[in-house]
């Protein structure tokens, strides 16, 4: 059984670990960060070149289950690997970490909402964590900007008035909240990720009385089979084993 993980998140990681060494698993990750977080065994780094890419390799691999535990965000891989693993008849399993409650959260469909949602309130201190591909969308907004991101955006993209933070998570409350007062925030946009990395910046924001703009996750290909957690995925891969 030759498992293709399509990875790139803590949750990808902890299933690798969890199946290593009784399944052989190949994680796959984008290649979009020049350090990422490597998972135990076989690794393979960069896309596959479209749908057909994609089909060919699982094909030349004779690979016999896809998990896709990348990015809820990773929209295009996601609807990739669901319609190749679909015609190809591969089973196919989304590992899709729970979102966040958007509580009092102004919710939006889009980077270029949020960003209207920003202008239209006047929110002037703004701490933006939308990741390095989420900055275009701003440049053009009158207000400051504190853009957290684990690899520096195009300059090209990036607001007039802005301050970059290069960092990588997890983050706590207490971290969260006094930079929020340090740089005086008066508004965080953040892409609805979920899970608990990065979760504390929300908990702090409704602590310091900041409003919180929350990008919506786009849907997920109909009818996909999917799983919450990195032990759910490790059983049905172990029942696709076992079978």
């Amino acid at each position: 059984m030759k498992v293709l993980l399509l990875g790139g998140t803590g949750e990808a990681r902890a299933l690798a670990a969890a199946l290593h060494p009784e399944v052989e698993v190949i994680s796959s990750l984008a290649g979009r960060v020049p350090d990422p977080a490597l998972p135990v065994g076989p690794v393979r780094i960069g896309g596959f070149g479209g749908v057909e890419g994609m089909r060919r390799w699982l094909v030349d691999e004779r690979v016999d289950v896809v998990v896709d535990a990348t990015h809820p965000f990773a929209a295009t891989i996601t609807a990739h690997a669901a319609q190749v693993c679909g015609e190809l008849g591969v089973p196919h399993l989304v590992l899709a970490r729970p979102a966040w409650a958007p509580g009092s959260a102004i919710v939006v469909g889009s980077d270029t909402e949020a960003a209207e949602t920003v202008t239209g309130n006047g929110y002037s201190r703004v701490f933006l964590t939308t990741g390095r591909s989420g900055t275009l969308a701003f440049k053009g907004v009158d207000a400051w900007f504190l853009i957290r991101a684990v690899t520096p955006p195009d300059s090209d993209t990036l607001p007039a008035d802005h301050e970059l933070l290069l960092s990588r998570g997890p983050y706590d409350y207490d971290g969260e909240l006094a930079l929020l007062r340090e740089h005086r925030i008066d508004a965080l946009v953040t892409k609805n990720s979920g899970g608990a990395m990065t979760e504390p910046k929300l908990r702090a924001a409704e602590s310091a009385g900041v409003a919180v703009v929350m990008v919506d996750r786009p849907a997920l290909p109909p009818g996909v089979r999917t799983v919450a957690t990195v032990e759910e995925a490790a059983d049905w891969v172990r029942a696709k084993t076992a079978g």
